[in-house]
């Protein structure tokens, strides 16, 4: 006797609108960096987070104290996931080139999938295996459709820089599983806020070392409003939506939901920045897509009479 499995169809609108979110904002910051320097940028946003989230820091009556593991936990997801994602990435990308970097990136649904699988101990299905190699060949299409008009200086600093785009990978796969046991005890909210408090933590000393040193009253209206955004999808809506997602799916298989970050900062460059698509990156983000219905569709299991 076979029954469909029931569809969490709300904890996969939540992981799809998260990623889309943070492809977004990853988008319309362009300018945001071309005004702020990096770690003061940084800095500001995980500030305006903390501030939007003082409240979220409370501890429920219902939840259990946190212990050694769970503490240390939530340091290594802000760490790893904030902190050192941001660093390898930006340094990564300065040595190699776009194309050679959205390549590697394109691995992140399935480094997802084998962090899943070895510490988590979740079984990656037929389905989810093709949902994955989908998502990884649709960003792969689409990352070597692009052009990039900077050469690297050397293979040597290109093959640094690639590992060092994959070390972002991996921070960002490794983001993924943790959030995946900190659900088990803690909700979307608190997770939110204590690993919002740690980034803010760690960047605080570069950050306030550029604030003394830039001119506050030269950035425009505009960017002020620009930045309130980007604080507040990078540190509060991505983050919580992302864990709310992750307390009813696997790792694996959210991992795959990770595709909706170079569609949607395409639709963004297209509909905002004036952009445009090829017909190979159309086809990539089509199978892209195919991915996230082969994770999302009902399962069947079987049942013993």
């Amino acid at each position: 006797m076979t029954a469909l499995s029931p569809i969490p169809w709300l904890a996969y609108a939540a992981l799809a609108l998260s990623m889309s979110l943070v492809g977004s904002y990853v988008a319309l910051s362009k300018p945001l960096v071309a005004i702020f320097p990096v770690f003061l940028l940084a800095w500001l946003r995980f500030g305006i987070g903390a501030i939007a989230m003082a409240s979220w820091l409370r501890k429920p009556d219902d939840e259990p104290p946190l212990t050694g593991r769970t503490r240390a936990l939530l340091f290594l997801e802000s760490f790893l996931g904030n902190f050192l994602f941001s660093v390898c990435m930006l340094f990564g990308v300065s040595m190699t080139t776009a194309v050679a970097a959205g390549v590697v990136m394109s691995s992140i649904p399935a480094v997802v999938a084998v962090l899943s699988w070895l510490f988590l101990r979740e079984r990656i299905g037929r389905r989810v295996q093709a949902a994955i190699a989908c998502a990884a060949l649709g960003i792969g299409l689409f990352s070597l459709e692009k052009t990039s008009s900077n050469a690297p200086a050397d293979a040597t600093r290109m093959l640094l820089g690639n590992l060092l785009v994959f070390a972002a990978v991996v921070c960002e796969a490794a983001y993924v599983v943790i959030g995946k046991r900190l659900t088990e005890g803690l909700g979307p909210k608190r997770i939110s806020a204590i690993i919002n408090l740690w980034g803010l933590a760690l960047v605080t000393p570069m950050g306030l070392w550029w604030a003394l040193r830039f001119d506050f009253a030269s950035v425009p209206a505009g960017s002020w409003v620009l930045l309130l955004f980007y604080g507040l999808a990078a540190s509060v809506w991505t983050v919580w939506l992302w864990m709310t997602g992750l307390r009813w799916i696997p790792a694996s298989r959210a991992g795959v939901f990770t595709v909706m970050l170079p569609i949607s900062a395409a639709l963004v460059g297209v509909i905002f920045l004036g952009e445009r698509l090829s017909s190979m990156q159309l086809l990539a983000f089509g199978i892209a897509l195919l991915g996230l219905v082969l994770a999302t569709l009902p399962s069947r299991s079987t049942a013993r009479p």
